[in-house]
């Protein structure tokens, strides 16, 4: 019977182990492997010609980015559902339909909205402001489009975790915050923020981890220029083949700056733990 938790768990730790941990250490393992076989830094070298310092800085500012809105979002939102009020079942169901958006409908949904010519943004800039903006012009409009069609989608996730935190937080300490004259902003700052600090901590990681890896909607929005890490890694992957050691030695980057993150928010929530 001692033994009965472990080897109930055991089953998923395998599982885990062969397909995640096992693929992941090997793939490191082959990125510091040279064609002949020895270990070295050649394919760390040669990514230097493949513009990886402009990979990794844009998705530095594509997470940062998206992250931001979506916090920013997940707080109004969550906010508002925490409220009583009439149709609020029906407003909680319809902030959480985007998640149930498949990511590449989404994307195509968001190509047309942002078309140079016709889309439904330049539409109505140009009946309010008599404008027309060229979306992909420029690397930071294109990766601004990217932020928030991205936002768009995943800001329910975001909102839901932050509604279960502020549900957690006694009224009680709100009332006798009121009582000794605490306005909202020092309410806020004093007693929600410290009580939704672990919830913030799992959002930004579950999310954050995503904006790492976010893949299909930079492709079919901006294709693979500006390029992010993973589209970085789906392009040397497709034209180095059968040679693919600069695709595993840009995925090791991309996991190093996803393990990095995960601790540094870690440290700074206190581990997502109450």
């Amino acid at each position: 019977m001692k033994w009965t938790p472990f080897l109930l768990v055991l089953p998923a730790v395998a599982y885990i182990t062969i397909f995640s941990f096992f693929p992941t250490i090997d793939a490191v393992y082959l990125s510091f492997l040279d064609p002949h076989g020895g270990l070295s830094l050649k394919n760390y070298q040669e990514l230097g010609y493949f513009n990886v310092e402009g990979a990794i800085l844009d998705t530095i500012l594509v997470t940062v980015g998206a992250l931001v809105i979506q916090l920013a979002l997940g707080f109004l939102v969550a906010s508002v559902l925490s409220r009583e009020f009439f149709g609020r079942r029906a407003l909680s169901t319809i902030t959480i339909i985007p998640m149930g958006i498949a990511t590449v409908v989404a994307a195509v949904t968001f190509s047309f909205i942002f078309q140079t010519s016709g889309g439904y943004a330049n539409t109505v800039l140009h009946s309010l402001f008599n404008v027309n903006v060229n979306w992909y012009q420029s690397p930071v409009s294109s990766l601004l489009v990217v932020m928030l069609a991205d936002s768009w989608k995943n800001t329910p996730i975001v909102s839901l975790i932050l509604l279960a935190g502020l549900s957690s937080i006694p009224k009680e300490l709100y009332y006798s915050a009121a009582i000794d004259g605490a306005g909202p902003i020092r309410r806020f700052i004093h007693i929600t923020l410290p009580n939704l600090r672990s919830f913030i901590g799992v959002a930004l990681i579950l999310r954050g981890v995503q904006e790492f890896n976010i893949f299909a909607l930079p492709l079919i929005l901006i294709g693979d220029h500006p390029p992010l890490l993973t589209t970085l890694v789906y392009n040397l992957y497709t034209t180095t083949f059968p040679e693919v050691g600069l695709a595993l030695a840009a995925a090791t980057v991309l996991l190093g700056f996803i393990l990095v993150f995960m601790g540094v928010v870690i440290k700074l929530t206190g581990g997502g733990s109450q």
